[in-house]
């Protein structure tokens, strides 16, 4: 093993030695509590080409989402209802572990994710999005980037697509001669509800919030848990292969319900949603 090599263990070592005394005290190494929240920034409109777009940094993981819409074929079984489709990268430049190719698991992991959450809330009422039962429905097609790691992509990614989402128009479609026609007139996507993921992850006995790239490195296990608009779960999902016990797991849907609604009212103040 060279020195350089060894020299980065010991390091590593040293670090999450230092984390777990940290943890142990109701402190993390970047000074917040348990159950802090970094600082969200989101900005919208900046892609001018799509339909929809935001850019979403939590602390300093950053994720860009754009929106696309269109229209085609439902899927089968939803024959009345549109089509959301949801895909997300992780751009080799985001970190010095990516590499160049088709997502790995990580990243597939990542788009289910994110979409459950918004798909399994009803965000958007896709029954609206029907231009001919069966045949023609709109699709709407959601792209998000990851543009810098450190930690947490899961709530970073949903924020982005909620908040492009928000910020989208929809273009106004009729249905003439049996043919698609846009009328160049747009509309606001049926928004039902505002969902919203909030990350923790376990590191011994403690539970911890929004997680960085070092925490999760650390981590025994990790659950994501997303909430409406009326605070009611919409998606669960278990990640790493640790397990929680059933108070970890109570004390984390508590904390999903009380964190998801004040970063929903700054998702809701930031966007500009309903002005």
């Amino acid at each position: 093993m060279s020195s350089s090599k060894r020299s980065t263990i010991i390091v590593e070592h040293l670090r999450k030695q230092q984390m777990w005394e940290s943890i142990s005290k109701g402190k993390r190494l970047d000074g917040r509590g348990l159950n802090e929240v970094r600082p969200i920034e989101i900005e919208v409109g900046l892609i001018k080409k799509a339909n929809g777009s935001a850019r979403v940094k939590l602390g300093n993981t950053e994720v860009v989402a754009g929106v696309k819409v269109e229209t085609g074929e439902p899927f089968e079984g939803l024959e009345n209802k549109g089509a959301l489709i949801l895909s997300a990268e992780v751009l080799p430049t985001a970190s010095p572990y990516i590499e160049p190719g088709p997502p790995d698991e990580e990243t597939v992991e990542l788009a289910r994710v994110v979409d459950r959450g918004i798909r399994e809330s009803e965000m958007l009422d896709l029954s609206k999005l029907v231009l001919i039962s069966g045949e023609i429905v709109y699709v709407i097609f959601v792209d998000c980037s990851v543009i810098n790691v450190d930690g947490n992509l899961f709530d970073a990614t949903s924020y982005a697509v909620v908040s492009a989402l928000l910020d989208s128009k929809l273009p106004v479609f009729e249905i003439r001669d049996r043919k698609v026609v846009d009328t160049g007139e747009k509309q606001n996507p049926p928004i039902t509800t505002l969902p919203v993921s909030i990350t923790a992850v376990r590191i011994g006995d403690s539970i911890m919030l929004d997680p960085t790239a070092e925490e999760e490195a650390c981590m025994d296990s990790r659950i994501t848990i997303t909430t409406n608009s009326d605070h009611n779960f919409a998606a669960i999902q278990k990640g790493s292969t640790g397990a929680f016990t059933v108070e970890q797991l109570k004390r984390a849907a508590t904390t999903a319900r009380i964190k998801g609604e004040e970063i929903r009212v700054k998702i809701t103040e930031l966007t500009k949603f309903g002005e």
